[in-house]
């Protein structure tokens, strides 16, 4: 059984080489979506809830029974997951978001993903104390390859990046949690063509909103830009700022975007050049201004490596990248400034590290290593910010995407 996604650019979601739309599903809970059902069930039926464990969320990518969104129940003693409900009926559902007040999950939903049609984003209730997620409503995407998905702090705006053709779009979010129809559509222009073919036009990979919640900020793979946008979060509206747009480093790629816990500095991580770049921001404005790059890579790798995401500690002192191709996650200590220095680089327990998650408390950093079908656990060490992995990486079909619910 294969899986192939005509997606106008392969490589921005599983790079290759190693890595190809095309893997072979050789786990046997790929093969057999009811062997896996069966197992959410037993465990489900044969554990109490843990008092204090978080609500995790994974999403599977991938079509059909394949498709799906599963939750677990996070032990913050010593990191097991404990499998509690799967949700199917979700087609590739690449990416998710949550609300802030826990009661809601947004999930990309393609028959196709990157195909000719516009994609969806399915809406869900949330039950808390079992997993179980409840379909809301659907909206369209207003374009394919939907790779990121972000709920406003207020929880009225649904923000999400459209990869394929390079355009963002804004939902309104109803009271009852459901999605209005898309009231802000920008489609992005030109491409930086430093890389003549993952830049050859705009790739829209993910848009933030800023930590005041006035403006949101998109990474452009394709233009090697980050736009900035004027946030309306109560009509569900984003218009250009002035200026428009901060340029990355020629040819850098930038994917994913964070801010520090401060507020002070936005981080990229950039795909093609595998770095994280700095920009200070400047609340008022909006304003980013560009600083200094540093490499997610060991200085002696010669090989293919594509990054992916980043995510901060909650104190703001360690910030964690990933390297698919590499297959490991990349350390940083921030200092004077926001200034990044690299700690070290370890492995990721899989091929091709998606997508991280690190709890509240700081104390646990989750990996995604989607062609893997594996999702590793490691204790942080919060002093040096180094990991720990807890065991063998649980074995679930194509994970992209994790959400937490405190």
């Amino acid at each position: 059984m294969s899986a192939t996604y005509p997606i106008a650019d392969r490589n921005s979601l599983v790079p290759e080489p190693p890595f190809h739309y095309g893997w072979r599903m050789s786990s046997p809970l790929f093969r057999s979506p009811c062997l896996l059902a069966m197992t959410f069930a037993l465990f489900s039926a044969s554990h109490s809830d843990a008092a204090g464990s978080p609500l995790i969320f994974v999403s599977s990518f991938a079509g059909g029974e394949n498709g799906a969104i599963s939750a677990f129940r996070l032990s913050l003693e010593d990191g097991s997951l404990r499998p509690l409900e799967r949700t199917t009926g979700i087609g590739n559902p690449f990416f998710i978001a949550v609300s802030p007040n826990h009661q809601f999950l947004y999930a990309v939903h393609a028959k196709a993903f990157g195909g000719k049609e516009d994609e969806e984003v399915a809406a869900y209730a949330i039950d808390k104390d079992t997993g179980k997620l409840t379909l809301l409503n659907r909206q369209s995407a207003k374009g394919a390859a939907t790779c990121y998905l972000e709920v406003d702090a207020t929880g009225q705006t649904l923000l999400l990046a459209n990869y394929a053709g390079g355009s963002v779009t804004a939902l309104p979010i109803r009271e009852d949690g459901s999605l209005g129809q898309a009231a802000s559509f920008i489609q992005h222009q030109g491409g930086s063509k430093v890389d003549p073919k993952r830049q050859d036009g705009p790739y829209a990979h993910s848009i933030v909103p800023s930590p005041e919640n006035r403006f949101a900020y998109a990474a452009d793979l394709g233009l090697d830009q980050i736009l900035t946008y004027r946030l309306d979060a109560s009509k569900a509206t984003i218009e250009p700022a002035t200026p428009a747009f901060v340029a990355s480093p020629p040819g850098a790629g930038p994917r994913h975007l964070t801010f520090a816990p401060d507020g002070e500095n936005l981080y990229a991580i950039d795909e093609l050049s595998n770095t994280i770049t700095r920009y200070s921001h400047e609340a008022t404005s909006g304003t980013l201004t560009r600083h200094e790059s540093i490499s997610t890579l060991p200085d002696d790798f010669k090989g293919s490596s594509h990054c992916a995401d980043l995510k901060f500690t909650p104190d703001g002192r360690f910030l964690y990248g990933t390297n698919r191709g590499h297959d490991s996650l990349a350390i940083f200590r921030t200092g004077e400034n926001g200034v990044l220095s690299r700690v070290e680089i370890v492995p990721s327990l899989g091929k091709g590290p998606q997508n991280l998650l690190v709890t509240p408390d700081g104390k646990w950093l989750l990996c995604a290593n989607m062609p893997g079908n594996g999702l590793a656990v490691f204790r942080v060490d919060g002093a040096s910010g180094k990991l720990t992995a807890t065991g063998e990486p649980l074995e679930i079909a194509m994970p992209s995407c994790l959400r937490i619910l405190p």
